[in-house]
Order: structure tokens, then C-alpha cells, then sequence
């Protein structure tokens, strides 16, 4: 698949206007196409609030609490790079609430949770202590040499 056929959508379901253009975006799931060798069909990014990430949060993991990204691949189980589906459900106010806590611009932030969510579409985990720096390093690879 070519890069320019990948399809990423935002939607926006919080008053919060977002910090990102659908073609920042498009960039950045470019970006990480070439770099992880994977192809993405179709990617949703849909900004919600704090009560409608902990319903689904809850609704589909069991847990009750405010997170910042949860993702969802709906071909998870072939293990495969191409043609990656997925939705990204994205709180922005947490989004926010984070670029402030760690003194990074807000647009930042929102850069590294949607590359956070695109990693995990196309495979990384970080469960443990280990996975999680290796998701780190590549959300720094890609906040420091893509966008």
C-alpha cells in the first residue's frame, strides 16, 4: 500500500479545540509507516473527555479510571504489519493536563500520545519496564526526527 492511501480521520467529541490538523497527523502515520515497515488502511482518532474515556475504559478493560489513549486494532490477532486497522479513542483534557505536569507544549503532547497509540496499532507493548523505554525511545525518534 502506497503511503499517500493510508486514511487517518479525527473526530473531535470535546469542546477542547485540538492542537493537531488532520494533516500533522497524516505525517506522523507516514512517518511511522516508513520507519516500522507496516501499512495502516484505516486509522480513527476520536477526542473525547474524561468521562467518556473511562467508560470505555472500563466497558472494554475492566478498569475505571482516566487514562490518556486507549487503542483498539481490530485485526489484532493475524499479527500482521499491513493493512493495520484500528481506532484511537485520545482524552484530550488529560492530554492537556499532562503537557502541563510535564512542562512540554501542549502540541507536543498530543504528538507523542498519537504516535504512543499509533506504536501500539502496529505492535509495541509496554507492560513492562523494558517495553515501555523501548516505546519511549520511538516516540522520541519520532518527536525528534519527524515532526
Amino acid at each position: 500500500m502506497a503511503e499517500s492511501e493510508a486514511n487517518i480521520e479525527l473526530f473531535n467529541q470535546t469542546d477542547q479545540s485540538l492542537p493537531l490538523s488532520p494533516s500533522a497527523c497524516h505525517v506522523i502515520l507516514s512517518a511511522i509507516m516508513r520507519h516500522e515497515n507496516c501499512s495502516f488502511d484505516f486509522v480513527e482518532v476520536v477526542y473525547v473527555d474524561e468521562e467518556e474515556i473511562v467508560r470505555v475504559n472500563r466497558e472494554y478493560l475492566e478498569r475505571a479510571y482516566v487514562t490518556d489513549i486507549i487503542s483498539f486494532r481490530y485485526d489484532e490477532e493475524s499479527g500482521e504489519k499491513e493493512g493495520i486497522q484500528g481506532t484511537l479513542f485520545c482524552c484530550a483534557p488529560r492530554i492537556s493536563e499532562q503537557a502541563e505536569e510535564f512542562d512540554e507544549p501542549e502540541k507536543k503532547e498530543f504528538q507523542r500520545i498519537l504516535i504512543h497509540g499509533l506504536l501500539h496499532l502496529v505492535g509495541y507493548d509496554d507492560q513492562s519496564e523494558e517495553e515501555k523505554q523501548k516505546m519511549r525511545s520511538r516516540e522520541n525518534f519520532y518527536l525528534e526526527h519527524i515532526v
